[in-house]
């Protein structure tokens, strides 16, 4: 692979990985610099890899490109479970801003591939989303999640800078749920509890993507150079009620008004973050079809939904979660 490449969020729990799998590739690329906005420990510095510290939203990115003459960038920093501290200011300057400020540099650098993570989240929760969406599907993401809403303006700015800078390539992928052995996030939440909540009348139902399928889809992207948007999730959907069968755990049902004016009062009061808005996220999950990133971009996920899922909780069983990673 004769290309140099930047990849931003290389710190982060999918960042690692993929920093891991380039240097380690047989097809290494001729240079790999990993950027985040944390230096990483020596321990975990690989040979050969230039590591910057530098935050996305910095003036720096054009600076840090063209120094290094990067040609391909991948693009996977933002905020997925916001830390204590956290608002919704500085979400969205990191999110999108930041997000601007890295198509800008990659512009004006000469880039000429980004891989974006986008989410399946971009496309909204909503009762009328279609039972397997498409990319064709317009996004639709809702202003009262912060991360389905900012994926959903980032989106917007690349189909911008498409039409306006179509020398830059985008691949975009849509990703739904990750899971892999150590993944714990606040999805894996809703399946730690003695009881699993299920709204009723609704299926709920997910996709999941396994960790090393995002790794290797990315690669396969930046090896092919395949520009296109792409929803990322493994075959199937699994159900709340199926989910917990296969964890042998009870449900509780729960009719939808109630959990809303619960989540209602519950907020009011501190007792939770989340709002009755939540109820949407629970309700009305986007189930992503992924027959384009099999026959478009040409890879296969080499684990279901199903499998992936049973691998998170076989290793579950074993020992605690660590490292979060969602892409909702």
């Amino acid at each position: 692979m004769t290309s140099r490449v930047l990849v931003t969020g290389s710190g982060g729990y999918l960042g690692r990985q993929l920093v891991e799998a380039l240097a380690a590739s047989s097809e290494r690329p001729e240079l790999i610099v990993a950027m985040d906005l944390r230096e990483p420990p020596s321990a975990q510095r690989l040979p050969g890899v230039v590591y910057a510290q530098g935050d996305i939203r910095s003036a720096d990115l054009q600076a840090l490109m063209q120094q290094h003459r990067i040609d391909q960038v991948v693009h996977l920093a933002a905020i997925v479970t916001p830390p204590k501290g956290s608002d919704r200011q500085l979400e969205y300057e990191v999110d999108v801003l930041g997000t601007r400020r890295l198509l800008e540099a990659c512009v004006a650098s000469g880039v000429t591939q980004v891989v974006i993570s986008s989410s399946g989240a971009a496309y909204g929760y909503h009762a009328d989303n279609p039972a397997w969406l498409k990319e064709s599907d317009p996004v639709r993401g809702n202003e009262e999640f912060a991360y389905a809403w900012h994926k959903r303006l980032v989106e917007e700015m690349l189909a911008d800078y498409r039409q306006r800078h179509p020398a830059l390539q985008q691949t975009v992928l849509r990703v739904g749920t990750i899971l892999g052995e150590r993944v714990n996030n606040q999805i894996t939440a809703l399946f730690e509890k003695p009881r699993i909540l299920v709204l009723r009348g609704a299926a709920s139902p997910f996709v999941f993507i396994w960790d090393q399928d995002v790794v290797g889809i990315i690669q396969h992207a930046l090896r092919t150079r395949q520009a296109g948007i792409f929803n990322v999730a493994g075959d199937g959907a699994l159900g709340l009620r199926e989910l917990a069968a296969r964890m042998g755990k009870p449900c509780l049902v729960l009719p939808p008004l109630l959990l809303q004016i619960g989540l209602a009062i519950g907020h009011k009061l501190g007792l939770t973050r989340y709002g009755p808005e939540q109820l949407r996220f629970l309700r009305y999950r986007p189930v992503l079809d992924n027959q384009r990133l099999k026959t478009e971009l040409g890879y296969r996920p080499r684990k279901s939904s199903a499998e992936v899922f049973e691998l998170w909780w076989a290793s579950r069983q074993r020992a605690p979660a660590a490292g979060p990673e969602a892409a909702p």
